[in-house]
């Protein structure tokens, strides 16, 4: 891949999952890697793999929903190797208290709505007007958001979850066309199930039989399909891509 050689990228939620398998793949193209996460202790285990494999990495923890944290990290991330090139916004609460209790519109409670908004819509407002005037310094990067299939299949539940999912699209092709002129790429991906080790271990297979049948493909997704996309839209190969909301979900979705 080209590009990220000497690129930083900071992932904020970068430890578990989609995360994990995304600071790993970039530390391998060749970028140096903040680590954000809310859990220091796995965000410091994923930058000391990356090191160990012969790349460069800082661990930070942080929380999204606390607007000093997050422009901690992005400091962290200029005081650590000098810059930055690139954001992957990556966190979202996803907590059985959070999202399990997302019911629907008419039952949801109002508390684990606003904390949804305020993760997973707020915190990638914040992380965009944190890491936008590092960008500039560098005369353009790459913003990249993880979004869900959720904003657009139209679920009976989740209706939180959702809202905040089609907040981040709409952040997106603002940005783009607010400062795509200037050298900034905004962009998104939308993963469909992805089998992560949390979800291989509390996935019913009745679900999971079924979430096979609806894609197009032989297999469910895994967190590298989606580090992939991240790497590629982060890197001078996809420098013609913005604005864009592109579903990694194995054809589980058309559009």
């Amino acid at each position: 891949m080209n590009g990220l050689v000497g690129k930083v990228v900071v992932v904020a939620g970068g430890a578990g999952g989609i995360g994990s398998a995304t600071s790993l793949r970039l530390g391998r193209e060749g970028a140096a890697v903040v680590v954000g996460d809310l859990d220091a202790a796995a965000a410091q285990a994923v930058a000391s793999e990356i090191v160990e494999r012969g790349g460069r990495a800082l661990a930070v923890g942080f929380d999204i929903s606390d607007d000093a944290s997050v422009a901690a990290l992005i400091q962290a991330a200029v005081g650590e190797f000098g810059g930055l090139d690139a954001l992957h916004a990556n966190a979202a609460d996803l907590t059985p208290q959070t999202i399990g209790s997302d019911t629907d519109a008419l039952t949801v409670a109002l508390g684990v709505f606003d904390r949804t908004m305020t993760v997973n819509m707020r915190g990638h407002l914040l992380c965009t007007r944190h890491a936008l005037p590092e960008l500039f310094r560098r005369g353009g990067g790459a913003l990249v958001f993880t979004s869900s299939a959720a904003a657009f299949i139209g679920e009976p539940e989740r209706p939180s979850y959702a809202m905040a999912k089609s907040a981040i699209n709409a952040l997106v092709r603002h940005v783009a066309s607010r400062w795509g002129k200037e050298g900034i790429r905004a962009n998104a991906v939308a993963p469909g199930l992805v089998l992560t080790d949390a979800v291989r271990s509390s996935l019913d297979p009745t679900f999971r039989d079924y979430a096979l049948s609806v894609t197009r493909s032989a297999r469910l997704g895994t967190p590298e399909d989606i580090a992939a996309m991240v790497a590629f839209l982060c890197s001078a190969d996809g420098e013609w891509i913005n604005g864009q909301i592109i579903s990694v979900d194995g054809g589980a979705t058309l559009r």
